[in-house]
């Protein structure tokens, strides 16, 4: 019995090789480092662009006789973060030894969870530009600490080792293999991003390496079982993950069409050269010799204590968006002002002014986020502040001033400061809706163009040309409504035309 066809969207996430259509599968390994002042294992600082080996303990540095200490506000991040990926909590967990040698890590193991983790299964909903929703399934979510970092780029000869990093709180997040293509991969990260972000649980500053992700990919023909798969280390933007999932899925059908097979190995992702490079062979769990820490007793959690984090969350993304779609956005709008929390904090206290929701959405979405983009900005550095934006959404929709006019004044304000309404008044920005003067201004216009009279009288669509004119014999300030009304009737326009 033949397979029933794929429907145009599952199509569109296959790539085509020489011998018919193949799946990408991908899962993500997520490294997110715990928003703390102290590292998991030690009272060291956490703080970002320290001098090197200045913030590094003895528990850090590997120092014989040294015992690790949990850090109970880590343990109640991961937590926190596992709720918010609506994944089972671990009453009870166990750290071990991950061994293996490494110039920076000194003590010649990681301390990490293996098959006892903090956090189990979970989920998280990705929301594609089709409109398709993704359940990507979340395997787990273990503690770990971090190495430190080489420097290659200090010396000719020499890399040195910087521990500032080592012991760190990891929060490593483990996909299932859910995802079928790039664009898919990238908006998890981006969703992910977002979620600890509300949280207050990471920074997700990607540029820092506070976040990044080891990127699975295999590739299968539709409905055949998983092929062998390949991990892209450390990749630290939503962009290149995307861009290393279509290199890497390509390089593989190439492999497997010409006859090869695929091995089981560790690559780089070279965003200069946009390609995957062979690192090392793909250790197996038990190259790693795994067995729970000496030093650390297995970690049992309180119920009611993970209920009283439970109850601190605050509103997610997917809460976020249900309710701004029930005040009358769009589910485009309120994904765009959930996708970071001080946006969607911006546009609430917009709301809280006083503008309308949808009129405050269209604002940001159409007119105040592509200058912010445009001059490098955000809600939070940008130089016009939330009740300043609702006023002008507020006189817009009172008829006070044009839209036209609005971005005039969202100028003005942007460079100079000020009260958007007393601004209106000062520099006589209200609209005109004085008739006289609006037909005063429409008799001129039509006296002065016959021509054009003639050929709305033939096409009436064309009327929108007597419109523009009009605005700009007013400088913009007449109102359209009235403009509109008095030429239909002017020029003998029926709505029917």
């Amino acid at each position: 019995m033949s397979a029933a066809p794929e429907s145009p969207k599952e199509r569109s996430k296959l790539i085509n090789g020489q011998t018919g259509p193949w799946e990408i599968v991908i899962g993500l390994e997520v490294h997110a480092q715990v928003l703390s002042k102290a590292k998991l294992f030690s009272g060291a600082s956490t703080a970002f662009g320290a001098e090197p080996n200045s913030q590094v303990s003895f528990v850090d540095a590997g120092m014989p006789g040294m015992l690790p200490v949990i850090n109970r506000y880590c343990v109640e991040q991961a937590v926190r973060t596992g709720l918010g990926l609506k994944a089972q909590i671990n009453l009870t967990s166990v750290f071990d030894r991950k061994n293996y040698f490494y110039p920076d890590l000194p003590s010649g193991y990681q301390i990490s969870q293996y098959k006892n983790p903090v956090v189990g299964e979970g989920e998280v909903f990705i929301d594609l530009p089709d409109g398709e929703t993704v359940r990507v399934g979340i395997e787990r979510l273990h503690l770990e600490q971090d190495a430190g970092k080489s420097l290659h780029d200090q010396h000719p000869d020499y890399s040195y080792v910087d521990l500032n990093r080592s012991g760190v709180a990891l929060m490593e997040i483990v996909t299932k293999p859910d995802m079928r293509s790039s664009e898919e991969a990238a908006a998890f990260l981006r969703k992910l991003r977002a979620i600890v972000r509300y949280l207050g649980t990471c920074d997700g500053n990607m540029d820092e390496g506070s976040m990044r992700a080891d990127v699975n990919v295999s590739v299968r023909k539709p409905g055949a079982p998983l092929g062998t798969r390949c991990e892209v280390k450390n990749v630290n933007s939503m962009r290149f993950v995307a861009q290393a999932v279509e290199f890497e899925a390509r390089r593989q059908v190439d492999i497997l069409e010409s006859g090869g097979s695929i091995k089981q190995e560790t690559r780089l992702y070279d965003n200069r050269a946009g390609e995957t490079r062979s690192m090392r062979s793909k250790e197996e769990a038990h190259d790693y010799r795994y067995f729970p820490d000496p030093d650390l007793l297995p970690l049992v959690l309180e119920d009611a204590w993970v209920k009283e984090i439970a109850k601190s969350l605050p509103e997610l993304p997917d809460e976020k968006k249900a309710r701004f779609m029930k005040a009358g956005l769009s589910a485009y709008d309120a994904a765009v002002l959930v996708s970071e929390r001080e946006t969607a904090d911006y546009f609430e206290a917009m709301v809280r002014d006083g503008a309308d929701a949808k009129q405050a959405a269209n604002w940001l979405n159409n007119e105040y986020f592509g200058r912010l983009n445009k001059a490098g900005l955000t809600v939070s550095t940008g130089p016009v502040s939330a009740t300043a934006n609702s006023a002008i959404v507020q006189v817009v929709a009172a008829n006070v001033i044009s839209g036209k006019i609005a971005k005039d004044l969202l100028d003005i304000v942007w460079t100079e400061g000020g009260d958007p309404r007393a601004i209106v008044e000062s520099r006589g920005l209200r609209q005109v809706t004085d008739t006289g003067a609006i037909e005063k201004a429409v008799d001129e216009i039509i006296a002065a163009n016959p021509d054009k009279v003639a050929e709305v009288k033939a096409k009436p669509k064309l009327a929108g040309w007597f419109v523009g004119q009009v605005m700009k014999v007013t400088g913009g300030k007449a109102n359209p409504q009235v403009v509109n009304a008095i030429l239909k009737e002017r020029l003998g326009i029926t709505e029917e035309g």
